[in-house]
């Protein structure tokens, strides 16, 4: 992938998220799917400007979700915990 927002989609902004981002200098988004870890590293330095030192992902499965008597499920998507190196100044989401 060769576009930086084509690896990026969005950053998760939730409590939990907000709390890696401040304590652990942590930040939290949605991934595309079948993008690496090095696809990731590269497109948050590009993006952001700052120097990656770990990539941690997790795949979540799409839940079931029904609307009346039709069922269906979710689609399944990724997210990225990329941890920056020390002494890197923490980027707002707004940034990009």
């Amino acid at each position: 992938m060769a576009n930086v927002f084509g690896v990026i989609k969005r950053p998760l902004v939730t409590e939990k998220g907000m709390t890696a981002k401040e304590s652990s200098q942590t930040l939290c988004f949605e991934v595309d799917a079948r993008s690496n870890k090095n696809e990731i590293r590269h497109a948050v330095e590009k993006a952001f400007k700052v120097k990656v030192e770990e990539v941690r992902t997790s795949t979540t499965a799409g839940k079931l979700r029904r609307r009346g008597k039709f069922s269906g499920y979710r689609a399944d998507w990724k997210k990225a915990w990329v941890r920056l190196k020390t002494g890197q100044k923490m980027p707002e989401y707004s940034e990009i």
